[in-house]
């Protein structure tokens, strides 16, 4: 599912977002850093009470990047870009248009939620957070079909997203903290679906995603039209409207 399939998109690669290749050494590193199954369920065991916790599980993302594998680092600075995402597409629909009723307090909750995503994450990468790119979300935040039928794309693919990298992160701390921002994702995805008269839980199962697969959905949308540096100077997420 792409939107504005008509048009022609930039042709943003894996090498636009990842300028010194950390995301790149990490997708060729990841089945070598993968836990077993029985691993995967030990650590989420681990886990669980720090998800629980929400912001403790949070709080353990200040530990400094330098801790972290160089595979962890790659991971959080995929889903950083992600959450700039999200958090400047929220944003921008409740500067742009005045919502009303229950997709009045779906854009402030969820843009609220995104932009507390971003900050948690680049606290815990520091020197090493990717900067944010520039969007062009071209006009759907200011319209509601579009608006709807975007949220829900971003929402979906978030949800996806991190599900695939879940079990391929080394550390507990950031493992927990990462589940605490998925089940909000997907909390935010089940939201949407509701207001927009779709399956709020369509399958019992869902497909996890690559980042790769990911990737090439959010460089589909068009919507990132400057592609960032691998660290960051600071200050919010711009927009073009």
């Amino acid at each position: 599912m792409t939107i504005h399939e008509h048009t022609t998109m930039p042709a943003f690669t894996l090498a636009d977002v990842d300028s010194d290749g950390a995301i790149a050494e990490a997708m060729d590193n990841l089945e070598r850093f993968a836990d077993t199954r029985a691993g995967f369920l030990r650590k989420s065991a681990l886990a669980a009470g720090g998800v629980i916790g929400g912001g403790a599980a949070l709080g353990a993302l200040a530990a400094p990047a330098g801790a972290a594998t160089a595979s962890d680092v790659a991971i959080l600075n995929y889903a950083l870009t992600l959450e700039y995402l999200e958090a400047a597409f929220y944003t921008e629909a409740a500067r742009v248009r005045n919502w009303s009723g229950d997709l009045r307090r779906f854009v402030t909750v969820v843009g609220a939620h995104e932009r507390a995503h971003v900050a948690a994450l680049k606290k815990a990468l520091g020197s090493a957070a990717v900067a944010s790119p520039s969007f062009d979300f071209k006009g759907t935040t200011e319209s509601e079909a579009a608006f709807r039928k975007t949220s829900q794309l971003l929402e979906d693919t978030g949800v996806m997203a991190y599900a695939g990298q879940a079990p391929l992160v080394d550390s507990d701390a950031v493992l927990g903290a990462a589940l605490a921002i998925h089940t909000v994702e997907a909390r935010h995805a089940s939201w949407i679906r509701h207001l927009n008269g779709a399956s709020p839980a369509p399958v019992a199962f869902d497909k996890p995603k690559t980042m790769t697969q990911v990737l090439a959905a959010v460089t589909a949308t068009g919507f990132i039209t400057r592609a960032p540096a691998m660290t960051s100077s600071g200050g919010s997420p711009s927009f073009t409207g």
